[in-house]
Formats: C-alpha cells, structure tokens, sequence
C-alpha cells in the first residue's frame, strides 16, 4: 500500500501572528507541523503497519521552511518526504494549492501507483477547510472527508463520520482521497531513534517546472481570492474591576445591557 500524507507548516497558535504584504508571516523559528496533519500521518502510519508493507510519503507546499514539517513527519515514522517549493507557488490560494498538491500526487504515480492520499480535517492557519476536497477534484477520485474511522480492505477504503446527530458510514473504491478529523487516533510520540534520523534525512524539493505547472494558473497571478488588507488585532480594552458592597449583581447587569449582552 502506498499513501500520500499532505502536510502543512504554518505559524505556532502559541506564538503572536501577524501578515506582511498581505501573507501571513511565516517563521521557522515560530512555525511547526499543522497539529490536525499529525492525525492524518498517524492514520497512513496504521494503515501500511496493518498491511505490513507499503509506503508513507509525507508532501507539503511550502518554502524551504516547510521543512519544520516534513521533519517532524520523519520523526513519526514516514521515510519520504517531498516539498514543493517555487516562487512561482507563492500568494497561491486553496484552488493553487491543491493544484500543485495534484501534480505532486501524479509525478509520485510515475513511479508506482498512489492508492490513497489522506489529509487532516483542517489548516490551523487558515481553517478553510476545503483543499482535501479540491484535491480530489483534481485528481478525479472519490472524496471522503471528516472521517472519525477509517479502514482499507480489498480494494475499498471504508470511513465512519458523525454529521449532526448521525453516524454515517461510507464506502469508496481505492485510489480515493480522505480526510481525517482530530478524533481519529491519537498520534503517536516519536521515540529518539527517529527524533535523531530525522535531523539528516533528504528532502525532495521540486518546482513548479517539475511537475508542469503553468506559472499562470498557481500563486498569485492565478489566484481566485485575494486578501486586499490586514491589520492587527485591536488591543484588549483595560480590565474594569468591580468592588461587590451588596450591588454587585446591579452592576453586572447594568454592564450586560449597556453592551447588548442579553
């Protein structure tokens, strides 16, 4: 079995965020691995470990910093790791994106056939939620996304997904794209074996050139949105602290309407 894995490097949540240029600033000392990627690495992790062959490629869409990411999917146990990096790929959008995921997906199938590719629910960047699905599309396969449970047998890949107050089970023939929610697995720990051989392992970088992309239909000449301002978050307003001497409950009331809170 052979699994693609997409994974993102994008700023810490812990760490203060800001844009330049309209992008989010992107620092390798203050970026990691997206956290809902490690649920999709940890699902194609099981999936080949259950087979008892295969292969876990572990692909991302980044500049040379993204590489914060592939490490740290080496330090789970994929053994490749592939970065599409071009100035061509900058600004690009969630339908650049997945663009370039696709051409990745199908130079990988040069080499020998891709039998699924697994994604995690979200970017904890950008929350958009939508590339697993624009993936698919490109490549033409079945999509089967927000999946709590996921299982391979036979030729079909089989999830299990809660949608409002019901359980769905659905069933796809392989190739087939899926995405995994935060509920899945739990990711394992990396032991210091991998901790340590994922300081030196290769990296494969390719271009846009590389994969056939027209320069016009990804980054920001070929983007569909753009973001055409951003400023940062308004300080927090100065605490107002309310001694109680019996009317403390008027007070808070008072301040629950004067702020159209009830």
């Amino acid at each position: 079995m052979r699994i693609v894995v997409t994974v993102k490097y994008v700023p810490d949540i812990n760490t203060e965020r800001g844009f330049e240029d309209c992008r989010v600033v992107r620092s390798p000392a203050e970026g990691t691995l997206n956290e809902l990627d490690e649920n999709a690495l940890e699902a194609a992790l099981q999936l080949v470990e259950a087979a008892g062959q295969g292969e876990v490629v572990a692909l991302t869409v980044a500049a040379p910093d993204g590489d914060v990411a592939l490490r740290k999917a080496f330090q789970m146990g994929v053994t490749r790791g592939v970065r599409v990096s071009d100035d061509a790929l900058a600004g690009s959008d969630y339908f650049g994106t997945a663009a370039a995921l696709a051409a990745a997906v199908r130079k990988l199938e040069e080499e020998s056939p891709v039998d699924l590719v697994i994604t995690g629910m979200a970017a904890l960047d950008g929350l958009g939620s939508v590339v697993p699905v624009l993936l698919a599309a490109e490549l033409g396969r079945p999509a089967l996304h927000l999946a709590k449970k996921l299982a391979v047998s036979g030729g079909t890949v089989t999830v299990v997904r809660e949608a409002d107050d019901v359980t769905e089970e659905l069933s796809a023939p392989l190739p087939a794209v899926v995405s995994v929610t935060d509920t899945a697995n739990r990711p394992r720990f990396p032991n210091f074996k991998l901790i340590m051989a994922a300081r030196t392992r290769e990296i494969e970088a390719w271009t846009a050139a590389d994969l056939g992309l027209d320069p016009a239909t990804v980054g920001a000449a070929g983007a569909r949105t753009q973001t055409v301002s951003a400023a940062p978050r308004p300080p927090r307003p100065e605490t107002q602290l309310v001694t109680d001497k019996g009317d403390g409950g008027v007070a808070l009331a008072e301040f629950l309407l004067r702020n159209d809170l009830v």
